[in-house]
């Protein structure tokens, strides 16, 4: 389930259900900071603002939210003038278990990516590794299997960490307690009990920008062939160890004594991952355990050693070389994003139960935000943009739509079941004078009117446009989400 982002499609508020929030504080804060905590905790930001309304009626508890999306904890930390500002817990690690605090343990699932290429980008610095070199040269184990795609081209190091190396596979759904976990070459080869396919070459090498946890795994063992040690004891060694990362770690499965110190996942109706956290032996892919602080503690390294600050992880050319955008707006295993004057690196995670965002302005500021619900996603977009508007970042504000006056009779024709993928189906409903989209497995989303037939929600930044029949009856509707349209055709009507 490791992906790059959290998936932000259709969770909306649902329920009221009670959520002890609790707060675990790491020093002694100012009354400005205190204030600064209080109005992200009181005033979640949504990612849609309808014009002409109050923004302060638009607003909700974090409490509130973390309760209707069924997340039992969440970790934030705020780094503000290059400094970790504050760092807190709000929630429970479980359902009645011991408040969330700034030292609990989550599964970053991909933001351990951009940590596992510093520990590349160390190697290269100093001399070991070359990032333009066949990747065939350095694996000793295992070889990236040639076919018709390498035969002119071959794979690198710097394709496999940016996204561009042409390797399928784009994320892990991890191992289940007592399930049998395969070793790396099993996932590699896609042999069981590996429950992925084989990670292999399907498109030439440098031609495309395609997001592959796939080319990780295989920068993974790489690591290990290199330096003859097991991954994690290297990571500790390179990055974790010299960014001051004190509570990381990236040992599969956790070891029994540090399971206390780890939040409980839960799923999307708030009920606990069956046996507790998955397993994921893609460690480099989606293997990390870490909090928030020390999220911010991997971003100021880049940001000291970006500005000739701080050489002691890698030097300014590496750190320029690390964020310098490529294909598909990526740096070298982050992704980029922002103005020419203000530029950020973010990457997102999604691992059974964990979501998390973690982004950093080049210089300065920046949010790591960790939870332990299916439903997490959301809520880490909602607690980062809240932080973006109460520092007063140039990015991540919510975008503004204007409200229709419509007949509610119209909600009508559009009722029914739209697929927008196999297995995959957005339900229209209808509750009086108020309408709503449900994706399968998901929770409803309330829909507003920009004109009889264009909708928006508010908690997610879609648009839904329905395409109707000379009849006026909808066959199709088209979902805009992330400047994408996706196509669903009208699969059920109601009688």
């Amino acid at each position: 389930m490791s992906s790059s982002r959290p998936a932000l499609f259709f969770i909306a508020f649902i329920s009221t259900l009670a959520v002890g929030l609790a707060s675990a504080q790491v020093a002694t804060q100012p009354s400005n900071v205190e204030q600064h905590i209080r109005n992200i905790q009181n005033g979640l930001v949504p990612a849609v603002l309808i014009e002409g309304q109050s923004p302060s009626t638009q607003t909700a508890k974090l409490s509130d939210r973390m309760a209707a999306l069924h997340v039992p904890g969440v970790s934030v930390a705020v780094l503000h003038d290059g400094k970790i500002e504050w760092a807190r817990g709000f929630g429970v690690t479980k359902t009645g278990g011991p408040s969330v605090s700034s030292s609990t343990l989550f599964q970053a699932a991909s933001i351990s990516k951009p940590v596992t290429a510093v520990a590349v980008l160390r190697l290269v610095q100093s001399g070991k590794l070359n990032l333009d070199t066949d990747v065939n040269v350095y694996l000793k184990s295992w070889k990236v299997p040639g076919n018709q795609f390498t035969a002119k081209r071959k794979v690198t190091l710097r394709e496999l960490i940016t996204h561009t190396a042409g390797v399928t596979v784009h994320g892990f759904e991890g191992y289940a307690k007592n399930e049998p976990v395969p070793t790396l070459v099993q996932v590699l080869n896609g042999e069981k009990p590996a429950n992925s396919p084989p990670i292999r070459v399907d498109v030439e090498p440098g031609t495309i920008w395609r997001y592959s946890g796939g080319g990780f795994v295989i920068t993974q063992l790489l690591l290990q062939d290199v330096t003859g040690k097991p991954f994690p004891a290297l990571m500790q060694q390179m990055v974790l160890g010299p960014m001051g990362m004190i509570h990381s770690t990236y040992l599969q499965p956790l070891p029994p004594n540090r399971l206390p110190e780890a939040a409980t996942p839960y799923d999307g109706d708030g009920k606990p991952i069956p046996g507790g956290p998955h397993t994921y032996p893609e460690m480099s892919a989606a293997g990390l355990w870490t909090t928030p602080s020390d999220l911010l503690q991997f971003a100021m390294h880049i940001q000291q050693a970006l500005a000739g600050k701080s050489a002691s992880v890698f030097s300014a050319a590496t750190a320029k070389e690390m964020l310098t955008r490529g294909m598909g707006q990526w740096g070298l295993g982050i992704e980029t994003g922002g103005s020419k004057e203000h530029p950020y690196f973010t990457h997102g995670g999604a691992n059974e139960g964990f979501m998390s965002d973690f982004v950093a302005y080049d210089t300065g500021d920046g949010a790591a935000v960790m939870t332990n619900g299916n439903n997490g996603g959301q809520l880490a977009a909602a607690v980062v943009r809240t932080i973006a508007h109460e520092y007063n970042w140039p990015d991540f504000e919510p975008a503004h739509r204007t409200l229709a006056k419509i007949d509610p009779k119209i909600f009508d024709a559009y009722v029914g079941d739209y697929q927008l993928a196999p297995g995959f189906v957005l339900t229209i409903s209808r509750n009086g004078n108020r309408f709503f989209a449900r994706a399968t497995g998901q929770p409803p989303l309330e829909l507003f009117p920009s004109s009889d037939h264009d909708f928006f929600a508010t908690e997610n930044d879609i648009q839904i446009a329905f395409v109707t029949n000379n009849q006026g009856q909808a066959n199709e509707l088209v979902l805009h989400q992330g400047g994408a349209d996706h196509h669903a055709p009208r699969i059920h009507k109601p009688h």
